[in-house]
């Protein structure tokens, strides 16, 4: 569906980096903004770029059908709308938070008159308002809200629906953010192997962005895996080999004087799938593994 009738002015509560982010954005498209922040000094430069400064949060919502809220937690926003009217609002929340506080938040705001929708943003600030570098935003909850004001809230950054469940927002959002750590934590343990040889970080950089590339494939892999629950057709390097060799990256780490807490999780994840069963599991996927995760 497509916004046939768009918005071009909104409310905005919370200005910390991204909030400030997004209000210049909007401000810059030629929206009619109105602000409110808990500490006031923050609105001052964002008021002389066209911003309205509200003296309250309650004015602030009073201002706008829509109203986007970019706090620092959940708790923020249930204490800054507190006692707010919000009847025939429309709340878009991109304050970070977890699936079921955004549930939670969603029936708090329908229960006031308000329709809701959540939001994740796979973006920093700095990415904001910049559409080549390829920030989005995941949204779920109310469909129709999203409908009528997917053009404003496509202007900071794109603008992604994944679906009528409130918590699926956030839900997208962690489970990126929970990769995206798991390959920090890779990544830095690498580094640590090869601190004090004759091996320059800057040497070994690109060797690193070209192997975790090549080894993308496993996100499709495990997908088509997990959805058919078939963890050993087409096995090219089976549980049993992983787990063999495993002990040579511990090896490895402990000869080079480097502590193993980033990878043995996973490591003994694969072990434990191994050992449950090893005539069954020998000859998997590594990608069965996950289902020791949530049995």
């Amino acid at each position: 569906m497509t916004d046939t009738t768009p918005q071009k002015s909104l409310t905005l509560l919370g200005l910390g980096d991204m909030g400030t982010a997004l209000a210049r954005t909007w401000l810059a498209a030629g929206h009619s903004l109105t602000i409110w922040n808990r500490t006031p000094a923050k609105a001052g430069p964002l008021a002389a770029e066209g911003a309205v400064v509200a003296a309250s949060a309650a004015a602030a919502v009073a201002a706008n059908a829509l109203v986007v809220t970019c706090l620092l937690d959940d708790a923020s926003v249930r204490s800054t709308l507190e006692g707010v009217d919000l009847t025939g609002k429309d709340l878009v929340d991109l304050t970070t938070g977890t699936p079921a506080e955004a549930r939670a938040r969603a029936a708090w705001a329908e229960a006031r008159g308000a329709r809701y929708t959540d939001g994740g943003i796979m973006a920093t600030p700095t990415m904001i308002g910049v559409p080549e570098a390829g920030g989005y935003v995941f949204y779920s909850g109310s469909r129709a809200l999203f409908d009528t004001h997917r053009a404003t809230l496509e202007v900071p950054a794109g603008a992604r629906f994944v679906g009528e469940d409130p918590g699926h927002a956030a839900l997208h959002d962690v489970a990126l953010l929970s990769a995206m750590y798991g390959l920090f934590a890779g990544i830095s343990h690498a580094y640590a192997l090869t601190e004090g040889e004759d091996i320059a970080p800057k040497i070994l950089a690109p060797l690193l962005s070209e192997w975790l590339g090549a080894m993308g494939f496993f996100v499709g892999n495990a997908a088509d895996r997990l959805t058919s629950r078939d963890f050993t057709t087409g096995v090219v390097s089976n549980l049993a080999m992983q787990v063999a060799a495993s002990g040579t990256l511990l090896r490895t780490a402990q000869e080079q004087g480097v502590s193993a807490e980033l990878i043995s999780p996973y490591l003994d994840l694969m072990r434990r799938r191994l050992t449950a069963d090893p005539a069954v599991h020998g000859g998997e996927d590594t990608a069965g593994a996950i289902l020791l995760l949530k049995p």
